[in-house]
Protein backbone atom coordinates (compact mmCIF):
# COMPACT_ATOMS: atom_id res chain seq x y z
CA UNK A 1 0.00 0.00 0.00
CA UNK A 2 1.26 3.55 -0.50
CA UNK A 3 2.20 5.83 1.81
CA UNK A 4 0.18 8.63 2.22
CA UNK A 5 2.96 11.31 0.83
CA UNK A 6 3.01 8.24 -2.01
CA UNK A 7 0.22 8.80 -4.31
CA UNK A 8 -0.99 5.86 -7.29
CA UNK A 9 -0.58 7.68 -10.65
CA UNK A 10 -0.77 6.21 -14.36
CA UNK A 11 -1.34 8.30 -17.13
CA UNK A 12 -3.99 7.79 -19.84
CA UNK A 13 -4.56 9.99 -23.20
CA UNK A 14 -2.14 12.46 -22.06
CA UNK A 15 -3.61 13.38 -18.97
CA UNK A 16 -3.00 11.86 -15.35
CA UNK A 17 -5.67 9.79 -13.35
CA UNK A 18 -5.05 8.83 -9.73
CA UNK A 19 -6.26 5.60 -8.60
CA UNK A 20 -8.89 5.63 -5.52
CA UNK A 21 -8.14 5.65 -2.69
CA UNK A 22 -9.60 5.75 0.95
CA UNK A 23 -10.33 9.62 0.49
CA UNK A 24 -12.12 8.87 -2.41
CA UNK A 25 -14.16 6.34 -0.51
CA UNK A 26 -15.45 8.54 2.35
CA UNK A 27 -16.05 11.47 -0.29
CA UNK A 28 -18.32 8.93 -1.90
CA UNK A 29 -20.24 7.54 1.34
CA UNK A 30 -20.76 11.11 2.22
CA UNK A 31 -21.83 13.18 -1.03
CA UNK A 32 -22.88 10.56 -3.23
CA UNK A 33 -19.97 10.68 -5.81
CA UNK A 34 -16.80 12.19 -7.03
CA UNK A 35 -15.37 15.35 -5.50
CA UNK A 36 -15.55 17.88 -8.27
CA UNK A 37 -14.89 21.21 -8.57
CA UNK A 38 -17.73 23.78 -8.40
CA UNK A 39 -16.65 27.08 -8.92
CA UNK A 40 -13.20 29.05 -9.75
CA UNK A 41 -13.41 32.38 -8.02
CA UNK A 42 -9.58 32.54 -6.79
CA UNK A 43 -6.36 31.63 -8.95
CA UNK A 44 -3.45 30.44 -6.68
CA UNK A 45 -0.41 31.00 -8.00
CA UNK A 46 3.33 29.42 -6.37
CA UNK A 47 5.18 32.18 -8.24
CA UNK A 48 8.92 30.37 -6.55
CA UNK A 49 10.17 28.25 -4.19
CA UNK A 50 13.27 30.51 -3.22
CA UNK A 51 12.87 31.53 0.62
CA UNK A 52 14.85 33.51 2.95
CA UNK A 53 13.75 30.61 5.56
CA UNK A 54 14.00 26.79 5.19
CA UNK A 55 10.85 25.92 7.89
CA UNK A 56 10.09 22.08 9.80
CA UNK A 57 6.40 22.28 8.00
CA UNK A 58 7.10 23.42 4.49
CA UNK A 59 5.40 21.28 2.63
CA UNK A 60 6.61 22.88 -0.64
CA UNK A 61 10.21 21.97 0.98
CA UNK A 62 10.89 26.19 0.04
CA UNK A 63 14.50 27.13 1.36
CA UNK A 64 17.72 29.77 -0.01
CA UNK A 65 19.23 27.14 -1.67
CA UNK A 66 16.02 26.73 -4.27
CA UNK A 67 16.43 28.46 -7.59
CA UNK A 68 12.71 27.90 -9.26
CA UNK A 69 10.59 31.39 -10.37
CA UNK A 70 7.95 31.71 -12.28
CA UNK A 71 8.88 33.94 -15.30
CA UNK A 72 6.68 37.08 -16.42
CA UNK A 73 5.26 35.04 -19.64
CA UNK A 74 3.74 32.45 -17.48
CA UNK A 75 2.27 35.08 -15.10
CA UNK A 76 0.33 36.71 -18.56
CA UNK A 77 -1.07 33.66 -19.05
CA UNK A 78 -2.36 33.41 -16.15
CA UNK A 79 -3.61 36.73 -15.36
CA UNK A 80 -5.57 35.84 -18.68
CA UNK A 81 -7.37 32.84 -17.86
CA UNK A 82 -8.10 34.33 -14.94
CA UNK A 83 -9.98 36.87 -16.95
CA UNK A 84 -11.43 34.56 -18.94
CA UNK A 85 -12.70 32.75 -16.60
CA UNK A 86 -14.03 35.58 -14.07
CA UNK A 87 -12.13 34.90 -11.33
CA UNK A 88 -11.99 37.71 -8.56
CA UNK A 89 -9.20 36.79 -6.23
CA UNK A 90 -5.26 36.27 -6.46
CA UNK A 91 -3.78 34.12 -4.19
CA UNK A 92 0.18 34.88 -4.13
CA UNK A 93 2.76 31.95 -2.40
CA UNK A 94 5.57 30.99 -2.32
CA UNK A 95 8.60 30.13 -1.39
CA UNK A 96 8.95 33.79 -0.25
CA UNK A 97 7.31 35.02 -2.99
CA UNK A 98 8.37 38.79 -2.83
CA UNK A 99 11.50 37.23 -3.83
CA UNK A 100 10.54 36.96 -7.65
CA UNK A 101 12.15 39.74 -9.47
CA UNK A 102 8.57 40.03 -11.26
CA UNK A 103 6.11 40.04 -7.71
CA UNK A 104 5.94 43.23 -8.35
CA UNK A 105 4.97 43.63 -11.26
CA UNK A 106 2.44 40.90 -11.08
CA UNK A 107 0.73 42.44 -7.99
CA UNK A 108 -0.13 45.54 -9.88
CA UNK A 109 -1.27 43.99 -13.30
CA UNK A 110 -3.46 41.95 -11.15
CA UNK A 111 -4.78 44.90 -9.37
CA UNK A 112 -4.64 46.94 -12.22
CA UNK A 113 -7.26 44.05 -13.80
CA UNK A 114 -9.90 44.34 -10.89
CA UNK A 115 -8.48 41.43 -8.99
CA UNK A 116 -8.46 40.95 -5.35
CA UNK A 117 -4.67 40.65 -4.45
CA UNK A 118 -3.70 37.91 -1.23
CA UNK A 119 -0.39 37.80 -0.57
CA UNK A 120 1.01 35.03 1.80
CA UNK A 121 4.31 36.26 3.74
CA UNK A 122 6.68 35.02 6.08
CA UNK A 123 7.39 38.27 7.39
CA UNK A 124 10.99 38.38 8.02
CA UNK A 125 11.78 38.83 4.44
CA UNK A 126 11.34 42.63 4.95
CA UNK A 127 14.22 42.94 6.84
CA UNK A 128 16.20 41.37 4.47
CA UNK A 129 18.28 44.17 1.71
CA UNK A 130 16.31 45.08 -1.50
CA UNK A 131 12.58 44.49 0.55
CA UNK A 132 12.71 46.70 3.46
CA UNK A 133 9.62 49.18 1.85
CA UNK A 134 7.28 46.27 1.08
CA UNK A 135 5.20 47.66 3.86
CA UNK A 136 4.92 50.91 1.87
CA UNK A 137 4.45 48.44 -1.22
CA UNK A 138 1.29 46.39 0.08
CA UNK A 139 0.11 49.36 0.88
CA UNK A 140 -0.41 51.80 -2.24
CA UNK A 141 -1.75 48.25 -4.27
CA UNK A 142 -4.19 47.68 -1.59
CA UNK A 143 -3.11 44.18 -1.12
CA UNK A 144 -4.66 41.48 1.91
CA UNK A 145 -1.61 39.97 4.25
CA UNK A 146 -1.75 36.58 5.07
CA UNK A 147 1.11 36.02 7.25
CA UNK A 148 2.86 33.05 9.13
CA UNK A 149 3.11 33.21 12.92
CA UNK A 150 2.87 29.49 13.74
CA UNK A 151 2.23 30.64 18.05
CA UNK A 152 2.35 33.43 19.89
CA UNK A 153 5.28 32.36 22.33
CA UNK A 154 8.61 32.64 21.04
CA UNK A 155 10.51 29.32 21.62
CA UNK A 156 7.58 27.56 19.45
CA UNK A 157 7.92 29.98 16.77
CA UNK A 158 11.87 29.32 15.97
CA UNK A 159 11.65 26.01 16.90
CA UNK A 160 9.56 25.46 13.99
CA UNK A 161 11.27 28.46 11.66
CA UNK A 162 14.90 28.65 13.09
CA UNK A 163 16.68 31.12 15.30
CA UNK A 164 14.96 34.84 16.05
CA UNK A 165 12.40 34.53 13.59
CA UNK A 166 9.88 35.03 16.19
CA UNK A 167 12.12 38.33 17.15
CA UNK A 168 11.96 39.46 13.46
CA UNK A 169 8.30 38.48 12.62
CA UNK A 170 7.30 40.83 15.57
CA UNK A 171 9.51 43.90 14.42
CA UNK A 172 7.69 43.20 10.53
CA UNK A 173 4.28 43.10 12.47
CA UNK A 174 4.67 45.82 14.18
CA UNK A 175 5.87 47.95 10.39
CA UNK A 176 3.03 46.61 8.89
CA UNK A 177 0.76 47.88 11.66
CA UNK A 178 2.40 51.14 11.58
CA UNK A 179 1.41 51.72 7.64
CA UNK A 180 -2.16 50.29 8.61
CA UNK A 181 -2.29 46.71 8.23
CA UNK A 182 -4.45 45.28 10.93
CA UNK A 183 -5.56 48.92 11.70
CA UNK A 184 -7.56 50.24 9.00
CA UNK A 185 -9.89 48.14 7.83
CA UNK A 186 -9.27 48.32 3.88
CA UNK A 187 -6.00 46.60 4.85
CA UNK A 188 -6.35 42.97 5.86
CA UNK A 189 -3.47 41.39 7.98
CA UNK A 190 -4.49 37.87 9.10
CA UNK A 191 -2.11 35.38 11.20
CA UNK A 192 -1.47 31.74 10.14
CA UNK A 193 -1.45 28.89 12.84
CA UNK A 194 -0.14 25.27 12.28
CA UNK A 195 0.45 22.64 15.31
CA UNK A 196 3.84 21.94 16.21
CA UNK A 197 3.03 18.07 15.89
CA UNK A 198 0.96 15.38 14.88
CA UNK A 199 -1.76 17.04 16.43
CA UNK A 200 -5.32 18.98 14.61
CA UNK A 201 -5.81 22.87 15.70
CA UNK A 202 -7.53 23.58 18.49
CA UNK A 203 -10.61 25.58 18.06
CA UNK A 204 -10.14 28.79 16.40
CA UNK A 205 -12.26 31.41 18.26
CA UNK A 206 -10.27 30.52 21.28
CA UNK A 207 -6.96 30.38 19.84
CA UNK A 208 -7.68 34.03 18.04
CA UNK A 209 -8.29 35.63 21.46
CA UNK A 210 -5.12 34.12 23.42
CA UNK A 211 -2.70 35.61 19.79
CA UNK A 212 -4.66 38.73 20.24
CA UNK A 213 -4.11 39.30 24.06
CA UNK A 214 -0.53 37.98 23.79
CA UNK A 215 0.63 39.98 20.79
CA UNK A 216 -1.74 43.47 22.31
CA UNK A 217 -0.01 42.99 25.79
CA UNK A 218 3.12 42.68 24.68
CA UNK A 219 3.98 44.03 21.40
CA UNK A 220 1.12 46.11 20.82
CA UNK A 221 0.08 44.56 17.92
CA UNK A 222 -2.91 44.35 15.73
CA UNK A 223 -4.68 42.13 13.32
CA UNK A 224 -7.38 41.03 11.83
CA UNK A 225 -8.38 37.51 11.76
CA UNK A 226 -6.47 33.79 12.96
CA UNK A 227 -6.49 31.12 10.44
CA UNK A 228 -5.49 27.28 11.83
CA UNK A 229 -4.13 25.18 8.89
CA UNK A 230 -3.52 21.42 9.69
CA UNK A 231 -0.42 20.35 8.80
CA UNK A 232 -0.40 17.66 5.82
CA UNK A 233 1.22 14.46 5.85
CA UNK A 234 3.67 15.36 3.38
CA UNK A 235 6.96 16.36 2.60
CA UNK A 236 9.43 17.72 5.79
CA UNK A 237 6.39 17.30 8.48
CA UNK A 238 5.91 13.92 7.59
CA UNK A 239 9.49 12.88 7.26
CA UNK A 240 9.91 13.93 10.82
CA UNK A 241 6.88 12.00 12.04
CA UNK A 242 8.02 8.72 10.29
CA UNK A 243 11.75 9.34 11.78
CA UNK A 244 9.78 9.41 15.34
CA UNK A 245 7.30 6.43 14.86
CA UNK A 246 4.51 8.96 14.73
CA UNK A 247 3.31 8.92 11.01
CA UNK A 248 0.73 5.80 10.92
CA UNK A 249 -0.64 7.58 14.01
CA UNK A 250 -1.15 11.15 12.76
CA UNK A 251 -2.46 9.30 9.27
CA UNK A 252 -4.86 7.23 11.55
CA UNK A 253 -6.01 10.49 13.50
CA UNK A 254 -6.89 12.76 10.24
CA UNK A 255 -8.91 9.83 8.56
CA UNK A 256 -10.76 9.20 12.03
CA UNK A 257 -11.72 12.99 12.10
CA UNK A 258 -13.20 12.86 8.59
CA UNK A 259 -16.23 15.80 9.11
CA UNK A 260 -18.88 15.35 5.98
CA UNK A 261 -19.17 19.22 6.41
CA UNK A 262 -16.04 20.19 5.47
CA UNK A 263 -16.57 19.03 2.10
CA UNK A 264 -18.73 21.80 -0.03
CA UNK A 265 -16.13 24.56 0.97
CA UNK A 266 -12.70 22.58 0.54
CA UNK A 267 -10.02 24.96 -1.50
CA UNK A 268 -9.58 22.47 -4.19
CA UNK A 269 -13.40 22.95 -5.28
CA UNK A 270 -13.18 26.77 -5.84
CA UNK A 271 -9.99 27.48 -7.29
CA UNK A 272 -6.86 26.30 -9.46
CA UNK A 273 -3.55 26.45 -8.12
CA UNK A 274 -0.43 26.75 -10.52
CA UNK A 275 2.98 26.07 -9.72
CA UNK A 276 5.86 28.38 -11.24
CA UNK A 277 6.43 25.97 -14.12
CA UNK A 278 2.67 26.61 -15.02
CA UNK A 279 1.02 23.35 -14.66
CA UNK A 280 -1.60 23.22 -12.93
CA UNK A 281 -2.74 21.79 -9.57
CA UNK A 282 -5.80 21.60 -7.69
CA UNK A 283 -4.41 22.72 -4.75
CA UNK A 284 -0.36 23.38 -3.50
CA UNK A 285 -0.39 20.34 -1.64
CA UNK A 286 -1.38 18.52 -4.97
CA UNK A 287 1.71 20.84 -6.36
CA UNK A 288 3.81 19.41 -3.80
CA UNK A 289 3.27 15.74 -4.31
CA UNK A 290 3.40 16.72 -8.35
CA UNK A 291 -0.26 15.81 -8.74
CA UNK A 292 -1.79 18.10 -11.82
CA UNK A 293 -5.33 18.48 -12.48
CA UNK A 294 -7.02 15.05 -14.39
CA UNK A 295 -9.97 14.61 -15.47
CA UNK A 296 -8.92 17.45 -18.27
CA UNK A 297 -7.25 17.53 -21.65
CA UNK A 298 -4.63 20.32 -20.56
CA UNK A 299 -2.15 19.90 -17.43
CA UNK A 300 -0.45 23.54 -18.36
CA UNK A 301 -2.18 27.16 -17.88
CA UNK A 302 -1.83 27.82 -21.23
CA UNK A 303 -4.49 24.74 -21.78
CA UNK A 304 -6.72 26.70 -19.28
CA UNK A 305 -10.12 26.38 -20.42
CA UNK A 306 -12.92 28.19 -17.61
CA UNK A 307 -15.66 25.38 -18.92
CA UNK A 308 -13.30 22.62 -18.48
CA UNK A 309 -11.48 23.46 -15.60
CA UNK A 310 -14.29 24.59 -13.70
CA UNK A 311 -16.25 21.37 -13.57
CA UNK A 312 -13.03 18.84 -13.01
CA UNK A 313 -12.87 15.58 -11.30
CA UNK A 314 -10.58 16.96 -8.44
CA UNK A 315 -7.38 15.00 -8.23
CA UNK A 316 -7.10 12.99 -4.63
CA UNK A 317 -4.95 10.97 -2.23
CA UNK A 318 -5.19 9.94 1.59
CA UNK A 319 -3.52 13.64 2.63
CA UNK A 320 -6.44 14.69 1.94
CA UNK A 321 -8.19 13.58 4.73
CA UNK A 322 -6.04 16.52 6.65
CA UNK A 323 -8.35 19.05 4.97
CA UNK A 324 -11.48 17.58 6.37
CA UNK A 325 -10.19 16.36 9.61
CA UNK A 326 -11.80 17.76 12.30
CA UNK A 327 -12.94 21.43 11.51
CA UNK A 328 -11.58 20.64 8.21
CA UNK A 329 -8.40 23.10 6.90
CA UNK A 330 -7.86 25.21 3.63
CA UNK A 331 -5.55 28.45 3.48
CA UNK A 332 -7.96 30.48 4.52
CA UNK A 333 -8.27 28.34 8.04
CA UNK A 334 -11.22 26.33 9.60
CA UNK A 335 -14.17 24.96 7.28
CA UNK A 336 -16.48 23.76 9.48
Amino acid sequence: MAQLNEPISLTVSGSTAYTPNAFDDAVADAIGGPLRAGSLTTFQVNIGLTCNLACEHCHVESSPNRREQMDWATMELILDAADRAGSTDLDITGGAPEMNPHFRRFVAAARAQGMSVNVRTNLTIVLQPGYEDLPEFFRAQGVSLVASLPCYLPENVDKQRGEHVYEDSVEVLQRLNAVGFGVDPQLELNLVYNPGGPSLPPPTEKLEQDYKKVLSERWGIEFNSLYTITNVPIGRFMRDLRRAGKGDAYDQLLRDRFNCATIEPLMCRHQVHISHDGTMHDCDFNYALKMPVNDVPGTHIRDFDPEVHGRRRVATGEHCFACTAGAGSSCSGALA
